[in-house]
């Protein structure tokens, strides 16, 4: 009398193994599909994703931390001479230094650090408004030291600029917060302003050419 209810059980279960083995395959699949975009959309020297990846970070730390949340760009100074005079693969080495350290600084803040052109990283962090001169300073000095490369030691120069989202108004979107912070370190690089300057709001709606800050590689080209 209870062989029919444990044969029906017994069916249930094989049913449902049916099911669940194809599944787990399904997302095991999926998994390793969504591993393999990551690691194309990261940086293969830095291992550092794109611009992407950075805004769309930001403005999630926008949304949950506005009132901590700190974009900072930062630029090598000097590359070209490096690479002129000691090659391309010691002007490697410097960015992948920078991008190392810069992105091991921004996971230790909350954040996320990315390289977002060939010597220009970007990093959105969590960082209290009364410390960030001095977690910018010491950033600086992280970036600055000495990298060694075949028996040559090679000295990073980096230029940052910082945008607090807090200083910006509240409409200011994760674009223009990176604009800002783009802006304060251009500012920084040319000597306008000295290290530790935070942008304002000028600097996160200055004008744009072709969408990129002006002055910058590329601006005076036309669209097509």
């Amino acid at each position: 009398m209870h062989a029919e209810p444990a044969l029906r059980q017994r069916s249930r279960i094989l049913a449902l193994a049916a099911v669940a083995v194809p599944l787990a395959v399904a997302v095991a699949d999926d998994v390793r599909v969504r591993r393999h975009l990551q690691a194309a959309r990261r940086d293969p020297l830095t291992g550092l994703p794109g611009r992407d990846a950075l805004q769309a970070r930001t403005a999630s730390l926008a949304r949950a931390h506005r009132g901590l949340l700190h974009v900072l760009v930062a630029d090598a100074d000097g590359l070209k001479t490096v690479n002129d005079t000691l090659g391309h693969a010691a002007g490697d080495a410097l960015i992948a230094a920078i991008g190392h350290r810069i992105g091991a600084w921004a996971q230790a803040c909350g954040g996320l650090a990315a390289r977002i052109g060939g010597d220009e990283f970007a990093a959105a962090v969590l960082l209290a408004p009364t410390a960030t001169l001095r977690e910018v300073t010491a950033l600086r000095q992280v970036l600055a030291q000495p990298v060694d490369h075949g028996g040559q030691r090679l000295t990073p120069a980096v230029s940052i600029g910082t945008a607090r989202a807090a200083d910006l108004p509240g409409a200011a979107d994760a674009s223009r917060i990176l604009r800002g912070a783009d802006m304060a370190m251009y500012r920084v690089k040319t000597g306008e302003k000295p290290p530790g300057y935070l942008a304002t709001r000028h600097d996160a709606y200055a004008p744009a050419v072709h969408g990129r800050r002006p002055g910058r590689p590329g601006t005076h080209l036309p669209l097509g």
